[in-house]
């Protein structure tokens, strides 16, 4: 072989070595960004948790029926394994009280489809004819579309979660009101209970707003509120938001908005057969 030969061999050694060095060079390179890459997103995700529960929205202390609320935190969607709940639509409605008589006599079957799951509800229109009338009438209308379940109670003698405001607010009415019908006498509510929130009025204080029992509860109220029903499926759902508590508030560590978001998409409503 003659000294050419062997320098141009050499050089071609020497290229494919620094060929090779350079790819090196390349996979670190691109390793080091792809680490910078999950470390910012990683340091992203971890603020907006922790700003999420900080500042969750915050609850007060009202009887059922009369508590404002704003609407929770969606970065504390996750805690009951929930999806992330819609906006609400933020609209109350002017509409007429619907005639009790055609829900009297009736049973009804209420899913309620959330982002956690359905909860099914069995509505008595015998015992409660015109909480039931409202009931059907408004889900019939979407009035519960996208309405979140504002209020979170987790009291000892108080465990209930409410639903109904299309707001997210506690404020929001379907535009009329109407008096407490079937209403237990010694206060109490069981568990699985479906009943309706009021404000102070009790004559015409109802509206579209309801609360699920999740725990026996007690409410000692001279005129009560209106049982319309019963959860029949579902109540495990409700078990899991109440689990996850309260989001952060300054009134009351057992009363607020769910620190687990949960909001009603829509209902659904069939007449049971006898």
């Amino acid at each position: 072989m003659t000294r050419k030969q062997e320098r141009a061999r050499a050089r071609r050694r020497w290229e494919r070595r620094q060929a090779t060095l350079a790819q090196r060079r390349a996979r670190r390179l691109r390793w080091r960004r792809l680490g910078a890459v999950v470390a910012v997103v990683a340091l992203v995700g971890g603020l907006v948790t922790v700003l999420g529960l900080t500042f969750g929205s915050r609850g007060s202390d009202a009887a059922p029926g009369a508590t404002p609320s704003a609407t929770p935190s969606a970065a504390s969607t996750t805690l009951a394994g929930c999806a992330l709940p819609p906006k609400p639509l933020g609209t109350s409605a002017e509409l007429s009280l619907p005639d009790k008589a055609t829900a009297a006599g009736t049973t009804f079957t209420a899913t309620l489809t959330t982002n956690c799951g359905d909860i099914v509800l069995s509505l008595d229109g015998t015992k409660a004819p015109q909480a039931t009338a409202v009931l059907v009438d408004l889900a019939r209308r979407n009035y519960y579309r996208d309405a979140p379940c504002h209020r979170l109670t987790t009291a000892p003698t108080l465990k209930v979660l409410q639903c109904g405001d299309p707001t997210g607010t506690g404020q929001g009415t379907p535009g009329f009101g109407y008096g407490v019908e079937n209403a237990p006498k010694d206060g109490r509510y069981p568990r699985g209970t479906v009943a309706m929130a009021r404000t102070s009025d009790p004559a015409k204080g109802t509206g579209g707003q309801f609360f699920i029992v999740y725990g026996d509860s007690t409410l000692p109220d001279p005129h009560g509120y209106t049982v319309v029903g019963k959860v029949t499926a579902g109540l495990d759902i409700v078990d899991k938001v109440a689990a996850q508590g309260v989001a952060p508030n300054d009134t009351n560590p057992d009363d607020g908005s769910p620190a687990a978001p949960i909001s009603i998409l829509s209902v659904a409503v069939t007449e049971e057969k006898s």
